[in-house]
């Protein structure tokens, strides 16, 4: 399934813990519930590792998850928004 193709994918990627991780559209193909659990996995590595964490999103509930986001309009930063 798409879910666990992400899983091994992420457990492939942060294996050698990497000091940076890209995730480009990590839920992008997968039911609300598998993203869910999909980014739940991103963020715990991301913590296990204290690696940065690059994901690359059109979903905004996704992204109300990151301490930083980051937003493009026509290839230039329209803004960029810290969180607590």
């Amino acid at each position: 399934s798409g879910g666990e193709q992400q899983r091994v994918a992420i457990a492939r990627a942060t294996a050698p813990r990497p000091a940076l991780i890209f995730a480009d559209e990590p839920t992008g193909n997968l039911d609300a519930a598998t993203g869910e659990a999909i980014m739940d996995l991103l963020l715990a590595r991301r913590a296990e590792t204290g690696a940065t964490l690059v994901t690359i999103t059109h979903d905004a509930a996704l992204a109300a998850r990151c301490e930083r986001v980051v937003t493009l309009a026509d290839g230039r930063i329209a803004s960029d928004t810290a969180r607590p």
